[in-house]
């Protein structure tokens, strides 16, 4: 069937994350992806000529729709606390509809200097902000920020996807999501004044 060119790409992209989230990682046969669209191969590499391309689309098109729903802002808020539990909350409702196609991009060794400079500034803009406020609030150095806020981020991509894949229920993930990353803050507060 003929499908108007920005209804084909979002048909590929489609098939392309259903394909990604069913295998657990990148890349995906072109030979698989095309059966799963219903189309020849050729057509898969008229709209991404690699799967470079694919993925960063589908990346972008996750990124764009958290930004959307205010990522940006919840990721500005103050205190660290309000930042972490807003972002977390976005990042959860996303891979809970969608599956952790962002975590398997972002973390496959096939996309390891491949994700693209938007999706990287995107990316490293919402960690920044929220690693900026770990050093204030909590003292950590710059690496050890990144790091920790990298290890919060896991808790809403692990929930997410027990929501997704139907092994919690969703109210009940969200709720244990924002528990634990209120908990992680305030562990990296109690490992401060500990130490």
């Amino acid at each position: 069937m003929r499908l108007a060119s920005n209804m084909r790409r979002a048909q590929l992209m489609a098939a392309a994350a259903e394909l990604v989230l069913a295998q657990g990682h990148l890349p995906a046969a072109p030979e698989r992806l095309s059966q799963a669209a219903g189309v020849s191969k050729a057509l898969v590499y008229a709209y991404f000529p690699t799967q470079y391309d694919l993925f960063n689309a589908l990346l972008a098109q996750r990124l764009e729709a958290m930004l959307a729903a205010g990522l940006d802002e919840a990721s500005g808020r103050t205190p660290l606390e309000a930042a972490a539990l807003a972002a977390a909350g976005l990042y959860f409702d996303d891979v809970a509809s969608n599956g952790p196609i962002v975590h398997l991009i972002l973390r496959d060794r096939y996309m390891m200097g491949h994700v693209s400079a938007e999706n990287r500034r995107i990316r490293d803009r919402i960690m920044r902000r929220l690693a900026r406020a770990g050093r204030r609030e909590l003292g950590l150095g710059a690496q050890e920020a990144v790091a920790a806020m990298g290890l919060i981020a896991t808790i809403p991509e692990e929930a997410g996807r027990l929501a997704a894949s139907g092994e919690m229920r969703i109210d009940r993930a969200r709720g244990l999501c924002l528990k634990l990353v209120r908990a992680s803050v305030a562990a990296f507060r109690a490992d401060d004044r500990a130490g």
